[in-house]
């Protein structure tokens, strides 16, 4: 895993759409993975900024989405349909055709669930796999025990992350109980993992996933077994980790062949 501490949430958000620009820029046909709730937002809104300047290219660009709320109208403005096409498909130009969320109101919800699985493998898989992370250590909605091996369902969300979405509805009681998410083990399977994560109320979570014990009660730890993770977080969401300061030292010394 690749530890990279940089100052503010501003720095954070370019370090992560450099890195993602050069996957688009390096396969025109690039499939990326996308993240809703705020840590992503920096990013978007600086991808977007190198499309209206004419110096990314996503015309032929593919996403999948981490999630999507059971029961919510897509046209609701909270379903991640609406996030996703607010925050990604539109600001970055990507054609909508091409853009894929979670159906979660399918009348057989198992069976979406195993298509979404199909239209990632038909798609050749993910390149580039957008996370952000929860303060119980979730990442998409896998919520603590979730397994390794687990791949796209349906999931009960845990009365954490329900209160911390709640900010996003008008009640608390508004937020659904159920959702679709990839699972861990499909994440897993994406070329490359890139975790962001800004501010102190993050920073036990990012230590327990970075130092911690690989363990589904951190669902995140999941990235330690990944061959090419990188996270991506400011001082503040690092100031729990007892090695910030060999992070920083091996970001400094990297050999010619990049991360280590």
């Amino acid at each position: 895993m690749d530890v990279v501490i940089v100052e503010d949430p501003s720095a954070v958000a370019a370090y992560a759409a450099d890195r993602i620009a050069g996957v688009v820029r390096r396969r025109a046909g690039a499939v990326l993975g996308v993240a809703t709730g705020s840590s992503p937002l920096g990013i978007y809104a600086a991808l977007a900024e190198l499309v209206r300047a004419g110096q990314l290219d996503t015309s032929r660009v593919s996403a999948f989405a981490l999630d999507e709320y059971v029961g919510l109208d897509p046209a609701h403005p909270e379903s991640y349909h609406s996030v996703i096409a607010n925050m990604v498909t539109e600001p970055l130009g990507l054609d909508p055709e091409r853009v894929h969320v979670p159906d979660g109101i399918a009348s057989d919800l198992d069976a979406a669930c195993a298509d979404y699985e199909r239209r990632i493998r038909a798609a050749g898989g993910v390149d580039l796999q957008l996370l952000g992370i929860g303060a119980n250590g979730h990442i998409g909605f896998n919520e603590p025990t979730s397994s390794f091996a687990s791949r796209t369902r349906i999931k009960t969300l845990a009365p954490q992350t329900r209160a911390d979405n709640a900010r996003f509805f008008a009640t608390e009681a508004e937020v659904p109980v159920h959702c679709v998410t990839q699972g861990l083990g499909t994440i897993l399977q994406a070329r490359q993992l890139l975790l962001v994560a800004q501010g102190e109320q993050k920073a036990e979570a990012i230590a327990r996933m970075i130092e911690g014990p690989l363990a589904s009660v951190c669902p995140a730890t999941a990235l330690q077994l990944h061959r090419d993770a990188t996270v991506v977080i400011d001082r503040a969401a690092a100031s729990r980790l007892e090695l910030a300061d060999y992070y920083a030292y091996v970001q400094e010394q990297l050999p010619s062949g990049g991360a280590q």
